[in-house]
């Protein structure tokens, strides 16, 4: 499945943070871009290349689960349980054949879980490191990641037995390991002026009443449909009962509401106020399927029922995702409106190119340039115009800086239809439209796109030569 279907915009966005690896970037850390990095020099750059750690991951992560789940729920079949659970759902199912910063998230999220769990069922206090690591590779995945740090502190305070361990160095030398992992990634924020910190930072604390209800029935709602119905019933009451349990200082359940209730409350904060990305409580995920086994007897019932249904609900996003078989409108399927028809789309972009005898193809949409810039064909240069580009190891194309594109240079300008205007914005000198272009999915128009003959690039925003396969 991750070799059968195009990549997404934002895939092919990280695509080009493999091609310029960095401690950091605008969006998240760096681990995504070294995955990929990784996949197409085993696979190329295909979609099974920057893919190509995206099951592998979901496998490894799903044996951690089993482990974990054992230990901390002995003599139950906990792990087993946990594991096919989390599977059987809509998210893990995508996230294994997609390649996002969750990718790698979940996997050493997991694997802190996991070093956590052998932690509390041998004592051995060499675990801390073993969590110390995973969870600074999680951070170096994505800033979710910190959701941790407060998980593992409640945890240590709350357990009367665990409090023991913050007289011992072990504790303080996995946060040492993690932090020195994460070291990269704070340098680079603090040589751009912690722009990604802001960037991520300033979602948060937000308030607005007037909006809260619809912000937090979005939430509920995406995250039933990507646990699928019946197992959000069972997540739910894994984490219910986790909350409960972990009031009464249990230590294996304190633990798992650590890593599910106190997101669960982060994220239902930040919705008082602004939406929350339906992906975003992913994290929730694994330890509410180890909690959702530790439910009473009486649930099991429904196990096979609820990994049925997400089973097939997953199957069907991947036959649509393939063959886009049901003829749905844009808006109500999300696997058209970012996978279908990009080669035709940058095939006919490159005729149109060549019709105007233009020097380079420019977007000023990030994921529509690195789309452009994975597809085009060889030869034709692909340029990005966003201030984003500035913080990567690119080369500025700007004709301030002497770039190959210069001012008496003709580019073809892609521009998705709502954007209006290229003159107005002031950022080209001439731009004449020459045609609309749609992105088609069966026929059916996904995406509208301006096609304009520009010269002259205006203003602070960087001109950025994107590579090319």
């Amino acid at each position: 499945m991750a070799g059968s279907t195009a990549l997404a915009p934002d895939e092919a966005y990280y695509w080009v943070w493999s091609r310029a690896l960095a401690p950091g970037y605008l969006d998240h850390p760096p681990m995504v871009a070294l995955w990929i990095w990784l996949g197409t020099a085993i696979a190329g750059p295909g979609a099974l290349g920057v893919r190509l750690l995206a099951p592998l991951a979901a496998a490894l992560g799903s044996v951690l689960l089993v482990q974990a789940a054992e230990d901390l729920l002995p003599g139950r079949r906990a792990g087993l349980i946990a594991a096919y659970l989390l599977n059987a759902t809509l998210l893990f199912g995508v996230g294994a054949v997609t390649m996002t910063p969750d990718t790698p998230l979940l996997l050493f999220w997991t694997a802190t879980l996991w070093a956590l769990a052998r932690l509390h069922a041998t004592g051995r206090p060499a675990w801390w490191l073993a969590a110390g690591v995973a969870g600074g590779l999680a951070l170096d995945s994505k800033y979710t990641a910190a959701l941790l740090a407060p998980a593992v502190l409640v945890w240590l305070l709350a357990v009367p037995v665990n409090r023991q361990w913050l007289r011992r160095p072990w504790p303080w030398l996995g946060l040492a390991a993690a932090l020195l992992l994460f070291a990269p990634v704070l340098g680079w924020n603090a040589a751009h002026d912690w722009i990604s910190f802001a960037k991520q930072g300033g979602r948060t604390g937000d308030w607005d009443m007037s909006r809260a209800l619809q912000f937090i029935g979005e939430l509920f709602g995406a995250q039933l449909l990507l646990a699928t119905p019946l197992l959000a019933v069972l997540f739910g009451g894994g984490i219910a009962l986790a909350a409960q349990r972990g009031w009464r200082r249990d230590p294996v359940w304190v633990l798992l509401a650590g890593l599910t209730a106190l997101p669960a409350l982060v994220f239902l904060q930040h919705a008082l106020g602004d939406r929350v990305q339906a992906n975003w409580p992913a994290v929730i995920y694994p330890g509410a399927a180890i909690a959702a086994a530790g439910l009473a007897p009486r649930w099991s019932r429904l196990h096979r029922p609820a990994a049925a249904l997400g089973l097939v609900l997953t199957g069907l996003v991947y036959a649509q995702s393939i063959w886009f078989l049901l003829p749905l409108p844009a808006g109500l399927d999300p696997a058209q409106a970012r996978l279908a028809g990009w080669e035709t789309f940058a095939a006919a972009t490159a005729t149109a190119a060549r019709g105007v005898q233009a020097d380079y193809v420019v977007a000023e949409n990030y994921g529509d340039a690195a789309e452009l810039a994975l597809l085009l064909p060889p030869g034709l240069r692909a340029l990005g115009h966003d201030t984003r580009w500035r913080f990567f190891r690119l080369r500025n194309a700007s004709p301030a800086t002497g770039g190959p594109a210069t001012g008496s240079q003709i580019g073809l300008l892609v521009q998705p239809a709502r954007y209006g205007s290229p003159l107005e914005h002031g950022r080209w000198a001439s731009a004449v439209k020459l045609a609309d272009l749609s992105r088609l999915a069966g026929g059916v128009a996904v995406a509208q796109y301006g096609l304009y003959r520009v010269s002259g690039p205006a203003g602070q925003i960087p001109l950025t030569e994107l590579p090319r396969p």
